[in-house]
């Protein structure tokens, strides 16, 4: 069997492949457990500055949970499904979600119900003109499992997101733009290099600052203002003492680009 999540590292941005391109990229417990591994090996790698996440093969980003798989373990034991399925898939996508590396997606084709749901985790989102989008978790008499029903309604608002979350009705790349879902829409061959190109954009700049963004606001839309805005100087005084913020400062006067270490 070939592994279930492939990895390419270059240039400073580790592409993440969802490999079961003939169950169009469906999470099975394997594939959850491999971008877990990957996640936790790239995080410490100082080589790579940002993660691209893709689906192997032209037709799917990821078709959503492996169903069948699933479905044996809610008919064996509820327990179970609510331990390796449910905690697994939340698991992953706050993992995502909080990762101190910016996390884009390279929606390239499907994604339907945790698919979906990964690219509302991670921080930004490229997708095909031709991918679609949708939450049909309701057709299987359940919610969403993955954090659908508390992320697409923080990005999208209530209404439209009830609307998707209660129909199941698949959405285009188009309107997943106009709700906040993804970032841009790219003709269907430059959505990875277009994903690749957002990373490179970032990685110019201090991975001490980006982290500290990241983290602040991933934090700061589960607080009320007062308390984000702590978090947010927090996130400031821990770059006090780096090397980072005052090369950055001293460049920006110098009008010299800045040399940052991460350190």
């Amino acid at each position: 069997m070939s592994e279930p999540v492939l990895c390419e590292i270059a240039d400073g941005v580790a592409t993440l492949h969802l490999n079961r391109p003939k169950k169009l990229n469906a999470i099975s417990y394997a594939m959850a457990d491999a971008m877990l591994q990957w996640l936790d090996r790239l995080e410490t790698d100082a080589a790579v500055g940002a993660i691209v996440l893709t689906g192997a093969g032209d037709r799917a980003f990821s078709a959503g949970a492996d169903i069948h798989e699933f479905s044996e373990t809610v008919q064996r034991d509820g327990a179970a499904a609510l331990r390796d399925f449910v905690r697994r898939g939340q698991t992953l996508t706050a993992r995502l979600e909080a990762y101190t590396k910016p996390v884009i997606a390279a929606v390239n084709g499907l994604a339907y119900g945790g698919g979906c749901e990964i690219t509302e985790a991670v921080h930004l989102a490229v997708a095909s003109e031709t991918a679609r989008f949708a939450k049909p978790e309701i057709r299987l008499g359940m919610p969403p499992t993955f954090g659908g029903t508390q992320r697409l309604p923080r990005l999208a608002g209530r209404k439209r997101a009830l609307e998707l979350l209660l129909t199941g009705e698949s959405f285009s790349a188009e309107r997943a733009l106009e709700m906040g879902l993804v970032n841009a829409v790219v003709p269907a061959a430059e959505v990875l290099p277009a994903a690749q190109a957002l990373a490179g954009r970032i990685l110019v700049y201090s991975p001490l600052a980006t982290a500290s963004i990241i983290t602040a606001v991933t934090r700061g839309l589960n607080m009320g203002i007062a308390e984000g805005l702590l978090a947010e100087s927090e996130q400031f005084a821990r770059l006090l003492p780096s090397h980072d913020l005052p090369e950055g400062l001293t460049a920006w006067i110098e009008r010299r680009p800045a040399v940052y270490t991460g350190s």
